[in-house]
């Protein structure tokens, strides 16, 4: 039999851990063939979804890009970005009304698509918007002229878009047929009671 070697009483010790760098969001590094770093991608990209501290997540994700792109413009005390509160009034006077309802209550925009004064910014096929003819971001302004009412449908379909057809817009309408019970219904819900146009000659639901 051999004989054995002795052993020395020295221990290997294991070596400190070295710091690993961290990334922007103070996370540390997982290797990518591991599912933590499924997990850790998604943490991230949720973290700047939610927006950072004095960046709100609407501003980062909507706003900040709308008014940027295509050679937009910041909005200004001067040129607002939204229209003021008088001008949506005289913008909600000048749509076509719609036959045997109250005015206050119920509009035409453009394409010929009913919508009701308390649904705004909606996708619903009654929701409306106080849109841009001339997009904000192409220079247009927030005056009553280049105002109009229109469907929110196609509102988010025309976007920033100039060269748009009626007909174009009129596909991208979103339709719904209401009859005159469904408007009594809906102002009942909305305003408590239901008014007809004054040349109606209807009755009046309180």
């Amino acid at each position: 039999m051999r004989p054995r070697k002795a052993t020395t009483g020295r221990r290997t010790t294991a070596s400190p851990r070295r710091d690993r760098p961290l990334d922007s969001l103070g996370l540390e590094p997982v290797p990518s063939s591991s599912s933590a770093s499924r997990r850790s991608s998604r943490v991230s990209a949720s973290l700047l979804l939610d927006g950072q501290p004095g960046f709100p997540a609407e501003e980062v994700a909507s706003d900040f890009p709308l008014d940027l792109q295509d050679g937009g413009r910041w909005p200004s005390p001067t040129e607002p970005r939204t229209f003021p509160y008088s001008v949506k009034q005289q913008c909600w006077e000048k749509a076509d009304k719609v036959k045997g309802r109250d005015p206050d209550r119920w509009r035409r925009d453009p394409l010929g698509n009913i919508v009701f004064r308390k649904l705004v910014g909606c996708p619903g096929c009654l929701c409306h918007d106080y849109d841009h003819i001339l997009p904000y971001s192409k220079g247009g302004k927030s005056t009553l002229e280049n105002c109009q009412v229109l469907q929110a449908t196609v509102n988010r379909s025309k976007g920033n878009k100039t060269e748009v057809s009626k007909s174009d817009l009129i596909q991208k309408s979103a339709y719904c047929r209401v009859s005159g019970r469904d408007m009594d219904l809906i102002e009942l819900s909305a305003y408590g009671n239901a008014r007809r146009a004054s040349d109606s000659g209807g009755c009046n639901i309180q």
